[in-house]
């Protein structure tokens, strides 16, 4: 009976939640980070979005410096690198930093 209770839970509980590990970095954006910066803006503090141009004025024009931003937080901003790991925050910081860089296209 056992065995059968394990691969159970085996099969259903990655089908109950999303964990950083198993998520993608839109994913992960949308779940963690969306409410403050929809679309890669700021809803707090406009100069500090995520476009290109204020991340390359703010010196964080590459994927390592999001990921060291996203992990450890700056600001009013508080880290997520507990919530994320180290895995979620490079999955996050590739992603913001590739729409950065397409100017954040809009999701049709």
């Amino acid at each position: 009976m056992r065995p059968l209770l394990g691969l159970l839970l085996v099969l259903v509980l990655p089908l109950c939640s999303v964990s950083p590990a198993r998520a993608d970095g839109a994913e992960l954006f949308s779940q963690h980070c969306a409410g403050c910066h929809l679309n890669g803006g700021n809803i707090i503090r406009r100069g500090k979005n995520l476009r290109l141009t204020a991340l390359e004025r703010q010196g964080l024009a590459s994927p390592e410096a999001i990921a060291a931003i996203a992990r450890k937080g700056v600001g009013q901003m508080s880290g997520y690198g507990t919530v994320l790991g180290d895995a979620g925050v490079e999955q996050v910081a590739d992603w913001v930093w590739q729409q950065a860089q397409l100017g954040w296209p809009k999701a049709s």
